[in-house]
């Protein structure tokens, strides 16, 4: 994981997963409407499976 995508992944989960596809960034969106937390834990794990 790139440390610019980890910024990233803090501060706008979908952006970070947008090359992931589409359902990785309509699940860390719909978490990132719930809360951040779990929009910024979603999006650090799904970037990290790289």
């Amino acid at each position: 994981m790139s440390f610019l995508r980890a910024i990233i992944a803090i501060f706008l989960p979908p952006l970070a997963v947008l090359d992931k596809g589409c359902g990785s960034v309509l699940i860390v969106t719909l978490l990132w409407f719930c809360g951040w937390i779990p929009g910024i834990i979603a999006a650090l794990i799904i970037v990290n499976k790289r």
